[in-house]
């Protein structure tokens, strides 16, 4: 098998992030950071994209669910955006990492960051 890595690398999208009154009101940055694992046999010899798991499509859904869902906690939000990832057949192992800048004086982010296999 051969094995490939699909790194998608800070992802900045705004979302409804948190608990306070202020976070639930007003839209938040968030930056994710995507690691995928996938079995590229087919792909290394093709020319052809359904030969391969599209980066793009997984990208698409990930910033269509996270601008449009309002979260509470960064770890259930990291968590979603990995099961949206997760569902896709083709994706042997996932890790999902993301960051909330500004959460916390003194630090530039705050981050969960979680992953899976199948």
């Amino acid at each position: 098998m051969t094995e490939a890595h699909i790194r998608i690398k800070n992802l900045r999208l705004r979302t409804f992030i948190g608990i306070n009154k202020e976070e639930i009101e007003k839209k938040q940055d968030v930056i994710i950071n995507i690691q995928i694992k996938f079995d590229a046999n087919n792909a290394v010899n093709s020319t052809d994209i359904s030969t391969t798991l599209n980066y793009k499509t997984i990208t698409k859904e990930v910033i269509k669910f996270v601008e449009e869902t309002h979260f509470a906690l960064l770890e259930k939000m990291t968590n979603d955006v990995l099961n949206k990832v997760m569902d896709h057949p083709e994706v042997l192992w996932a890790e999902v990492e993301i960051d909330k800048p500004h959460a916390l004086r003194f630090s530039d982010s705050v981050s969960i960051s979680l992953s899976r296999s199948n």
